[in-house]
């Protein structure tokens, strides 16, 4: 039932003229033998140097504090030993989506997906943080991170208006889904669900990607907690850039509820994240 209503969408997609991008060779090779659970270190490093461009990324994710633990890594097979096969794939996965999405000759594209790197890797922060009470770990809250708005360059493409529609090359703004459906008869949220769909990511991550705009009030266990670190890096990332969050006002409470957070740990809680981001980009 699940799979007949996707591709009824993808087909409604289809048809609007959206086309969901299809994975790189690198992740079907990698869900290949992930699934075949016949592969080791040499396998999986072996599949992933055949695309420069994601292992540029890749090294660039892996050497953030939070995932190099203060390891110099320099090869793939460094990267696969400190962080982890599975926990590897999954970087390689967020990192492969801007390789697949993207248009160098648009500025709007660059700010996309410098935007989504920095909201990534701030939640992997929190994720570290708080995975004892979300259970969320921080490769899963970065791969998310990277994918939660990754309908907006798929309508970027798709629309040679959009980006205009919604002064998207302006850093400070994000994409509002009323004006979306209101121009456009479709929204980002379900266009990243599908693509999150379609690129296999796990269930609870795809229902993240859908819901992100919103805290579940139905119970999706995993998935809300997502939600809510996703939330917070956002806000957070407001903060440090010093720009206005219009969603926080009416569901910053229940975020911070969701991840324990509570009077005088709030602020501080934001001055330490900021810290720590600022000192991974030095």
């Amino acid at each position: 039932m699940q799979q007949a209503k996707e591709k009824q969408a993808l087909d409604e997609l289809a048809g609007k003229g959206i086309r969901i991008p299809p994975q790189p060779r690198v992740m079907v090779e990698l869900n290949a033998a992930i699934a075949s659970d016949d592969y080791d270190m040499r396998t999986i490093g072996r599949i992933i140097s055949q695309d420069p461009g994601v292992v540029a990324l890749l090294f660039k994710a892996a050497r953030s504090p939070l995932f190099s633990r203060g390891r110099k890594l320099e090869t793939i097979d460094q990267v696969l030993a400190v962080i982890g096969i599975k926990q590897t794939c999954n970087l390689v996965q967020a990192v492969a989506l801007s390789t697949a999405l993207s248009d160098g000759t648009r500025a709007a594209f660059e700010v996309f997906w410098t935007r989504a790197g920095e909201v990534a890797q701030i939640a992997a922060i929190i994720a570290g943080d708080k995975v004892s009470t979300c259970n969320v770990f921080p490769d899963q809250a970065y791969m998310a991170g990277i994918f939660h708005e990754c309908g907006v360059p798929v309508l970027m493409m798709r629309f040679p208006d959009y980006c205009k529609a919604l002064r998207l090359e302006n850093v400070s703004c994000w994409p509002n889904l009323a004006e979306e459906d209101r121009r456009f008869n479709v929204d980002h949220c379900s266009v990243g669900y599908l693509v999150a769909r379609h690129w296999g990511l796990p269930d609870f991550v795809c229902a993240a990607i859908r819901y992100h705009h919103e805290l579940p009030t139905e119970e999706l266990g995993a998935a809300t907690s997502l939600v809510a670190i996703l939330q917070l890096a956002i806000h957070y990332y407001h903060r440090i850039n010093e720009q206005t969050n219009p969603l926080w006002s009416t569901i910053g409470h229940q975020v911070e509820e969701e991840l324990g957070l509570a009077g005088d740990e709030v602020e501080n809680y934001f001055e330490e994240i900021s810290h720590r981001f600022h000192e991974a980009h030095r």
